[in-house]
């Protein structure tokens, strides 16, 4: 039995503690990073995570989604923090980022595959701050000398050339939206989606006038509004597929979501293949379901052959 519980919730921050003679766990919710997407709710095992779609104020944007996580059911587990795709939720015990669940290879950790080619990037570099859409990417130069430089607008064309420009990305707090492959100033950076799937919004059921789709979704450019400013629209190239649009929503069913892949570390139990069955469509069990068949049927083939060849 714990000697304490406690929670404690701040504007920027959700802590819950559970405190024994010899070990101190924690559970550290940042709300600044929290888009309010139903994803930690979706696969948390003890159902200890509600997610609850805002009061919306007149004349006033709708907010985000807010998180909340109940005190007595949270076993701190890891399973939030290995598949948030925005980085916001921290597991500790005794201060230390330790995950259990994914040492065991009981549950993945996402793949966040995001490339920088540094030959590739000049003085408009500097773009990339602007494009990142949750403000993760950073940008400074170095001059031939090794002084580095955040600032570049004050310098002139020809000093701008000799500079040696460097990209620095959270990669632990991004979605992969793409949008800095897509829109960036250069082709210095490749990034591969985490989350496959289809987002589409049934127009007879949406709300007429209603935005708090548009209002609460945190890539820039996943959802905009009609040419004639009637109609929500869905650009898939950016869409991260996180759900914070889907909670926000009013109407049920006005909006339809599916992930059909999941891009992960390898698993080895049948905890991921149950969170699987809530998190994605499936189509999209069955097809990650087969590629694990053939992997371990090409691993029996390869053990049966390296038999052979030791004989």
């Amino acid at each position: 039995m714990p000697l304490k519980l406690q929670k404690t919730d701040t504007e920027n921050q959700l802590l819950l503690e559970r405190i024994h003679h010899a070990k101190r766990y924690a559970l550290v919710v940042d709300k600044d990073l929290c888009v309010g997407c139903e994803i930690c709710k979706t696969v948390c095992p003890r159902e200890a995570i509600k997610v609850t779609r805002a009061e919306k104020k007149p004349d006033e944007k709708t907010q985000k989604p807010t998180i909340d996580v109940d005190l007595d059911k949270c076993h701190y587990c890891g399973v939030c923090n290995s598949i948030c795709p925005f980085g916001a939720m921290t597991v500790l015990l005794d201060d230390k980022n330790i995950l259990s669940v994914v040492e065991k290879e009981s549950f993945p950790e996402l793949v966040r595959e995001i490339k920088v080619d540094p030959t590739k990037c000049d003085s408009s570099c500097a773009d990339y701050a602007e494009v990142c859409p949750l403000n993760l990417i950073a940008v400074t130069y170095r001059t031939p000398d090794g002084k580095e430089i955040e600032n570049i607008t004050e310098l002139s064309e020809k000093e701008k050339k000799s500079l040696k420009p460097k990209i620095t990305i959270k990669q632990e707090q991004c979605p992969c939206c793409r949008l800095c492959e897509l829109e960036g100033p250069t082709d210095a950076i490749q990034v591969k989606p985490i989350f496959y799937g289809a987002l589409k919004i049934n127009e007879a059921k949406c709300p007429e006038g209603c935005r708090d789709c548009l209002d609460v979704c945190p890539i820039k450019g996943a959802l905009y509004l009609s040419e004639d400013g009637k109609k929500v629209k869905v650009n898939e190239l950016y869409c991260v597929y996180c759900g914070a649009c889907r909670v926000a929503c009013p109407v049920e069913g006005a909006l339809e979501l599916q992930r059909t892949s999941v891009r992960h570390t390898p698993v080895k139990s049948g905890a991921w293949n149950k969170a699987l069955e809530k998190l994605a469509s499936t189509k999209g069990i069955a097809k990650e379901l087969r590629a694990k068949g053939a992997a371990k049927a090409k691993e029996a083939v390869d053990r049966r052959f390296d038999g052979r060849k030791t004989e």
